[in-house]
């Protein structure tokens, strides 16, 4: 498949941090050559001797500056975040040159953002797809397959199991720019801020306790199901859920502070440095879903993944080789772009119907 693709040129936006790395890893694996981008030119340079792979150093400040170093791209994967402040400048140079655009973003508001370039999208002919990772392809995919089993699915809930006990700094620093707005949940079609809930949501070792938090598929399950109704979880142990329910009002206003935030930035670049090759190797993620209509039926299913930056990666190339293929255009979500069983592409991936 790869030498279909020899004529394309991709380039991996933030490829020195740990997810780009992966996804750079990756990709010389399965046989491709993107170039390597980012800010550091040292730090690029290293792995890009490594690799054996081209690079080229520049920062998202101006959009021309952008544009020209893409000029000749057709798709670009963005791993650097916080995408909240890193994405918007990236999409309109790829709007300028016509240049498809993957990020792995989480964030609530990015997906939103993107989303609000439709329009743009379409006129140009290129794919903007926020989400093309662990956030959020497992979950957007299981949930527009619970969704088409029922008719006039009315609400959905979503939640992710035990996602290990590594995170990278980049996804800690991520998760610092959502705190600030709390909860989200989506009623009636719109989203809106609500207090942190709890629920034992169903996972193969049994009920598991679960807290509500501002996922993606706050934004995305929406687009892609049009359930006006959407509630996350993420599976947490049982003291975390209560202390987050019990101090959820006054650690967010600690940080809207933007120095609190920053010094907690400091402290995640030492303290977050992504799971062992170890744990990459052998962790696994649990998904649920379940969507409900106004009648009382309900559908739900589940996903089991490898560990989450290893399915990153590995779907990241996935992805880029089917936006290399088939050309969607849009603001898309992951499942819009490639489909229901675009998540079972990864190996390791498996869906059920019952526990």
């Amino acid at each position: 498949m790869v030498e279909a693709f020899a004529e394309n040129r991709w380039m991996l936006y933030g490829a020195t941090g740990f997810t780009g790395t992966l996804v750079a890893e990756e990709a010389v694996k399965r046989g491709h050559s993107p170039i390597l981008a980012g800010r550091n030119a040292e730090k690029l340079r290293s792995l890009a001797r490594r690799l054996g792979l081209k690079y080229v150093a520049f920062d998202l400040d101006d959009v021309n500056t952008i544009a020209r170093h893409i000029a000749d791209i057709d798709v670009v994967y963005h791993a650097a975040g916080p995408f909240i402040f890193t994405s918007d400048s990236m999409i309109h140079a790829c709007l300028a040159t016509h240049t498809h655009y993957l990020d792995i973003s989480g964030e609530l508001a990015v997906f939103e953002n993107t989303f609000s370039y439709d329009e743009a999208a379409r006129r140009n002919r290129i794919a903007l797809i926020s989400g093309v990772g662990f956030d959020v392809v497992p979950t957007d995919c299981l949930v527009a397959y619970v969704a088409r089993h029922i008719s006039a699915p009315s609400t959905l809930e979503v939640g992710i199991g035990d996602f290990g006990n590594g995170l990278s700094a980049g996804t800690f620093k991520s998760t610092l720019e959502i705190l600030p707005n709390g909860n989200t949940v989506r009623r009636d079609g719109k989203l809106q801020s609500a207090p942190f809930s709890s629920k034992e949501i169903p996972m193969p070792g049994g009920l598991t306790k679960a807290l509500s938090v501002p996922w993606g598929d706050v934004a995305t399950a929406y687009r892609t199901t049009g359930i006006r109704n959407i509630t996350a979880y993420m599976a947490l142990p049982g003291p975390v859920v209560t202390l987050a329910q019990a101090l959820g009002p006054l650690f967010s206003t600690l940080t809207k502070n933007a120095l609190f935030r920053r010094s907690l930035s400091l402290i995640g670049d030492r303290l977050f440095t992504g799971p062992t090759e170890a744990k990459r190797e052998t962790q696994q993620v649990f998904i649920w879903a379940r969507a409900t209509n106004p009648a009382g039926e309900s559908k739900e299913a589940w996903l089991v993944t490898p560990e989450a930056y290893r399915f990153t990666a590995e779907i990241a190339i996935e992805a880029i080789e089917r936006t290399l293929s088939q050309q969607p255009f849009g603001a898309l979500t992951p499942s819009l772009a490639f489909g229901e069983d675009f998540v079972l592409a990864v190996p390791g991936v498996e869906r059920a119907d019952t526990l």
